[in-house]
């Protein structure tokens, strides 16, 4: 996906000076080719059991993105009726979208059964009652799935790990089962599956094994109670190598899932986001100031934590590499953090790199694909960034870079007297 031609640094066949100077900086870029080989692989692994892959839109939401996935037959997760709205803008098929999420609005759900939707993940038994209760109004009929909290520990970051006891998500194996039951007397309602989602960024084999035993417990518990399932989600998180980590390799994942599923007539369920998209993205930035005391060299870019959380908000490692290699007798390499201009000493990209630099020099910063521009904000007035999709020997401006109007296009002020 990259590669470097005469020391410049290129996107499949496109160079990013282009895209930089074409489109500015800061700007995302993603690779179609780095997507779509990513998705068939995962696809591919699976081929001996039937399944379904339902990329977790939460993971990067661009139109262009969940277009060439959508192309490839991807079904889609979704966390809110905007996401749902963007998988229908995108072509996706609702047919093959399932709604995950704590806190399902009535009017998200509502717009979920009008749409015809796969399946709802439900949460709690709360959220149970509710989409009963709407279906019932709308004269629907809602397929559901229970989301259990198998008490898995993903070994992860924290603010990532979903499948514990003391996480938001899901419910305990026994709450499951009071819940099923109740389904069962419920006419607006059809069961389909059981879900689980233990965590992202996972490195580890064993703990996906873990979960999947316990939700196999449980299918067998309904089964001898006559509630059958369809199929068993077994969510994302899959890591990804952003640094030294050795991801799970996906030929690995399959034949150790379809060895635990032998014999059982139920389908695969997956939702991935981060391996997916995660390293065929990149963010474009340029050095605007640089500076240094007795102590630290500070290289300030035009890309900043409201363009990039990660970094801030997980303490999260990204590799940092220039885009065009220096010729000998450049500036000598020195260790760098590579910060923005907000108002924060948490807005930082990257901490002590070894890196020749000069001011308007043209840095790209790897493995940005997956939670970038999604949770990128306005923070300090600042427009977000343009995105690009680049497609063999040509890039598509995906999304255009904000202006300083459009900060303030919904806001109004109070009329003076």
């Amino acid at each position: 996906m990259l590669h470097r031609i005469e020391g410049d640094l290129h996107m499949e066949q496109v160079s990013l000076r282009e895209i930089a100077e074409t489109h500015g900086t800061p700007c995302f870029v993603y690779s179609e080719g780095a997507i779509t080989a990513a998705y068939q692989a995962f696809h591919d692994a699976f081929s001996m059991h039937p399944h379904r892959i339902c990329y977790a839109v939460k993971a990067n939401s661009n139109l262009a993105v969940l277009q060439t996935l959508a192309a490839l037959g991807s079904g889609f997760d979704i966390v809110s009726g905007g996401e749902l709205a963007r998988v229908l803008r995108a072509g996706g098929d609702p047919g093959s979208v399932v709604f995950s999420g704590v806190g399902k609005q009535d009017w998200e759900i509502l717009f979920a059964l009008e749409q015809h939707i796969s399946c709802f993940n439900v949460e709690s038994a709360s959220e149970l009652r509710r989409i009963a209760r709407l279906a019932a109004a709308t004269d629907a009929i809602a397929p559901i799935s229970i989301r259990v909290n198998p008490d898995v520990d993903p070994n992860t970051h924290p603010y990532i790990s979903t499948g514990l006891k003391e996480n938001k998500f899901g419910v305990s194996v026994e709450e499951a089962m009071t819940l099923y039951q109740e389904a069962t007397g419920l006419d607006s309602l059809k069961i389909v599956g059981v879900d689980c989602h233990i965590g992202s960024q996972i490195t580890e084999l064993t703990p996906f094994l873990d979960a999947l035993t316990r939700v196999l417990s449980l299918v067998d518990e309904l089964e001898a109670q006559a509630i059958t399932l369809e199929h068993i989600d077994l969510g994302g998180g899959i890591g990804v190598q952003y640094r030294d980590e050795v991801p799970i390799e996906i030929g690995d994942f399959a034949s150790a899932i379809e060895q635990a599923m032998s014999g059982r007539p139920q389908s695969l369920m997956f939702e991935p986001g981060r391996m997916i998209v995660a390293n065929a993205g990149v963010l474009l930035t340029t050095v605007n100031t640089l500076k240094g005391n007795d102590q630290k060299n500070f290289a300030v870019v035009d890309a900043a934590m409201n363009d990039l959380i990660r970094p801030a908000l997980y303490s999260a490692w990204q590799e940092v590499t220039p885009v065009t290699l220096k010729d000998d007798g450049a500036s000598p390499e020195r260790h760098w953090d590579i910060v923005g201009p907000v108002c924060e000493t948490g807005d930082f990209l990257a901490k002590d790199r070894m890196l020749s630099l000069e001011e308007d020099d043209l840095l790209a910063i790897l493995s940005a694909g997956a939670y970038g521009f999604v949770m990128s904000s306005n923070y300090n007035s600042r427009p977000r960034s343009a995105e690009v999709l680049v497609s063999g020997q040509e890039h598509y401006c995906v999304r255009k870079r904000e202006t300083i109007e459009d900060l303030f296009a919904l806001e109004s002020i109070k009329p003076v007297s």
